[in-house]
């Protein structure tokens, strides 16, 4: 297979780098930070709005899509770019994490997985091989594997079980992607998780595993469900350590800036979360000096834009008086407008950095632009 990521500049004070990664619906500079679009659209927003932003690849889930609208609907669409008319590059995640949050519904084996949809109670089996299929007819830029994802606090010994089977699937779709790769002109990446749960040696088990494939990159899964910050951190550092530097590597779902700049500062090159979306939808909404509350009665006469330093297309046009009044009023407007201001920001961070990365003062930068924003956060 070709390179299809190149490194370009590190930063000597730390782990953070930007680069290049080649893929088939474009290039992506990174780091790159990835919008959720869960069932094939990113909430409150159209193609159009993140084309405006600047994304060049967006998250979708199989697990969602295979539920609904289902395999023959995409299929006879042409593929999930051509039905969501979306011309950029998609990664989807495999679902084993929506799997993990159906516990109650959900029975897990060697051989993969049965569940019921949390639609309408069908029962469904999902094997490494069928999700690899899956991701193939979706035409995904980049496939995840199906993994196990254990919860922080889990016990050694049912981390030890999911990392077992997380490494027997991790073999079985790595055989079937490269069985299926180049069929039907299909060019879609694979990339295997670390796992491990917040036990050091069995993520160095995963990691050393993970490597063995000789995949195109590295996700890291298993971090930023329930731990404590300074777990997080710790272990973010850690099993970034394990990972080789000349292979695009995936942080699974962190959306944050202080845990974005953290992964950059560790060499970390891909992050998504719904996180900045979601909270839109509830009214919160980024700036510089931290986040805040629409709905906050300070912002009933306060005419000024969400963020004064802003340049996005909501922050040239509408107050904060207007978007508290869409919220308190429940218009779709002002979902729309706050889903469009959080992504433009989080972009335009991540372009900032990687601006600093370049100038050889990311560890400057990620300082200066914390202290504003934990020193006066009210909410994030």
């Amino acid at each position: 297979m070709e390179r299809i990521f190149t490194a370009e500049c590190r930063d000597p004070s730390c782990q953070a780098k930007t680069g290049v990664l080649t893929l088939p619906h474009g290039k992506l500079e990174t780091p790159v930070f990835m919008p959720v679009g869960t069932n094939g659209t990113v909430k409150a927003l159209t193609t159009d709005d993140l084309e405006d932003i600047g994304f060049d690849i967006i998250l979708s889930n199989t697990y969602h899509l295979y539920l609904r609208p289902g395999e023959e609907v995409i299929e006879k669409a042409g593929g999930l770019h051509q039905f969501s008319s979306w011309n950029r590059n998609i990664l989807t995640d495999s679902g084993g994490f929506q799997v993990f949050s159906l516990a109650p519904f959900r029975k897990i084996t060697q051989e993969g997985v049965k569940f019921r949809s949390h639609i309408d109670g069908s029962s469904h089996f999902l094997s490494p091989e069928k999700v690899v299929d899956l991701q193939k007819m979706l035409g995904s830029d980049i496939q995840m594997q199906l993994d196990v994802c254990s919860s922080w606090g889990a016990s050694r010994k049912e981390a030890e079980a999911a990392l077992e089977t997380t490494s027997l699937w991790m073999e079985r779709a790595n055989k079937r992607w490269l069985a299926v790769f180049g069929q039907d002109n299909y060019r879609g990446l694979f990339f295997p998780i670390v796992q491990g749960n917040f036990f050091k040696d069995l993520r160095k088990e995963s990691a050393e595993r993970v490597i063995g494939t000789e995949s195109p990159g590295i996700a890291i899964g298993g971090l930023s469900v329930g731990e404590p910050k300074e777990e997080f951190f710790e272990y973010l550092a850690f099993t970034a350590a394990l990972l080789p530097q000349d292979k695009p590597r995936y942080l699974m779902g962190i959306g944050s800036p202080d845990y974005i700049l953290a992964a950059i500062e560790h060499g970390i090159d891909m992050f998504d979360c719904v996180f900045p979306t979601r909270n839109a939808r509830n009214g919160n909404v980024f700036t510089r000096k931290g986040g805040f509350a629409l709905k906050k009665a300070e912002n009933r006469l306060d005419f000024s834009p969400i963020d004064e330093e802003c340049t996005c297309k909501v922050c040239r046009s509408y107050s904060r008086a207007y978007l508290r009044h869409l919220f308190k009023t429940q218009e779709i407007l002002c979902s729309m407008l706050a889903s469009y201001h959080n992504l433009f920001f989080l972009n335009e961070l991540v372009k900032d950095a990687r601006q600093a990365i370049r100038e050889q003062r990311f560890l400057e930068f990620k300082k200066d632009f914390l202290t504003k924003y934990m020193e006066e956060k009210t909410l994030l």
